[in-house]
């Protein structure tokens, strides 16, 4: 740590780290041999399934042995278990990922696993009603839980969310959809830039317009409100963009279309020199080209290309690593024949 003077070990301090080490090496590997030993001829007893737990707790990232233990749940543990046994074992392997989780919040392996715990979880307690939901709207709910915690600590783990995603697509009793708009707009206010949080609204918002739950365009007119917001905040931001792009779609409302462009340009007048300005016009007035030259005619066609092109000289000297991207965009602008 800065500020911290370091202790220089005596070289028998050092010896001794090294021989731990060594030991600590020796002992994971001869656990990682016996393991795909046992694997290799098909051994899928309880002593088998301890030494997966052990290793997982080393090495949580060994998908190989992840997907051992889960041929032993699924050969010999869960074929001679009562459903609530099965339950009780998926329980426990929650639990172990979870504590896995605090210190491997990104490991695909875990997660991997989890998944598959909720989607093997049994029916039941009960046979008919709410009840026979019972044990797996308990799961559910516990990772949802478990999951939106992580996210109050890392608000832009993708891990997380990919998993929040999964686990409101597949609870056995749906959420409404509306839910999501209050939570995803709670993570965006706390920091806009959260890619994960505004691609959530995009899968969110078409389901909602088409059930009808909300007005398209009313609704869409609210959200622009939010994105513009999030503009002037940071106009650096690129997850805004991106969301932005989603927002105004193909192009084929040109009011929209030149709305916008004149919001980015005064944006643009007070952020001098702002890479994402610069590329969203171009990309505006490429489509504004594209879609309604009829309409434009000639000369706003050329007004348009010539401003769109000393954006990307602009663009070319502020970012010259992505010279030769600007100059194939402008050597595909829209001609007007």
């Amino acid at each position: 740590m800065h500020g911290v003077s370091r202790v220089k070990q005596s070289q028998a301090a050092l010896e001794a780290k090294r021989q731990r080490e060594r030991a600590k090496l020796k002992e994971y590997l001869a656990l990682s041999d016996e393991i795909l030993s046992r694997k290799k001829r098909g051994d899928l007893g309880m002593e088998s399934l301890a030494l997966t737990t052990k290793m997982l707790q080393i090495n949580p990232e060994f998908y190989t042995v992840w997907n051992y233990r889960r041929n032993i749940y699924l050969g010999v543990i869960f074929p001679n278990s009562t459903p609530e046994q099965i339950n009780e074992t998926l329980e426990r392997d929650l639990v172990m990922t979870t504590i896995a989780l605090k210190a491997h919040p990104k490991v695909y392996c875990i997660w991997t696993h989890r998944r598959w715990c909720l989607a093997q979880t049994p029916e039941g307690p009960g046979r008919e009603g709410d009840d026979i939901h019972g044990w797996r709207m308990k799961n559910w709910k516990q990772e949802l839980f478990v999951v939106e915690k992580m996210l109050g600590v890392d608000a832009r783990n993708f891990h997380a969310w990919n998993y929040r995603r999964y686990i409101l697509e597949n609870m056995p009793v749906k959420k409404p959809d509306i839910d999501e708009l209050v939570y995803t707009t709670k993570k965006i206010q706390a920091n806009f830039s959260n890619f994960s949080a505004w691609h959530q609204r995009s899968k969110t918002y078409p389901l909602l317009w088409e059930s009808n739950v909300l007005d398209s365009e009313k609704s869409r007119e609210e959200e622009f409100d939010l994105v513009r917001n999030a503009m002037y905040t940071d106009p650096e931001d690129q997850s805004v963009w991106v969301y932005h792009r989603w927002l105004v779609g193909s192009g084929e409302d040109i009011e929209l279309l030149k709305r916008e462009i004149r919001a980015i340009k005064e944006l643009l007048e007070e952020e001098a020199g702002s890479k994402w300005c610069m590329e969203s016009l171009v990309h505006y007035q490429t489509l504004l080209v594209q879609r309604h030259y009829a309409v434009l005619g000639d000369g706003e066609y050329g007004r348009l290309r010539a401003n769109s092109l000393e954006l990307l000289q602009q663009l070319e000297t502020q970012d010259p690593l992505r010279k030769q991207r600007y100059r194939d965009i402008a050597s595909s602008f829209p001609s007007n024949q």
